[in-house]
């Protein structure tokens, strides 16, 4: 099993970030059962950088926490390239406290679910999306992390 991660820290100010060695060790946990091969970065950014990316592609206002650009058209030249992942540091910092959740098992949810992206995943079908967010449970679970939908259920509950 061979996978390279690039991981890209283009934010200057920001405290408790997973080094390259986690990004890494998560990724590879995250396509044990998905992929022989990868290649991929992780881009960490700011609100700024977020904003901008989540407007122009998303066409949604404000940052978000994660996005993932799939590779496409380009699998006959580069068949291992599954592309980007970015992640922006302050929305995720401010999820895990809002969510009552470390900070380093939001890191590590995200990073999953963007790279479960990158390999066709979607949740934008039901069916789809439990068999998206049953993967991500399990791959969560081998990292010892609590399931991260529990809370966001129980709130759900709670005001719905």
């Amino acid at each position: 099993m061979t996978i390279e991660v690039d991981v890209q820290y283009a934010i200057k100010e920001m405290s408790d970030l997973p080094d390259e060695k986690q990004f890494r060790y998560w990724t590879e946990t995250a396509l044990e059962n998905l992929k022989e091969n990868a290649e991929l970065t992780i881009r960490i950014v700011d609100e700024a950088e977020g904003t901008q990316l989540n407007e122009q592609w998303r066409k949604s206002k404000g940052p978000t926490n994660v996005l993932s650009f799939r590779n496409e058209g380009i699998s006959g030249i580069a068949p291992d390239l599954l592309g980007d992942i970015v992640i922006c540091a302050p929305v995720i910092a401010r999820e895990a406290k809002e969510q009552n959740k470390s900070s380093h098992s939001h890191w590590a949810h995200m990073v999953i679910h963007g790279v479960l992206h990158l390999t066709g995943f979607d949740h934008i079908d039901p069916e789809e999306a439990d068999r998206m967010e049953s993967l991500e449970i399990n791959i969560l679970e081998k990292l010892n992390y609590k399931n991260p939908y529990l809370s966001t259920r129980i709130k759900q509950l709670k005001h719905g």
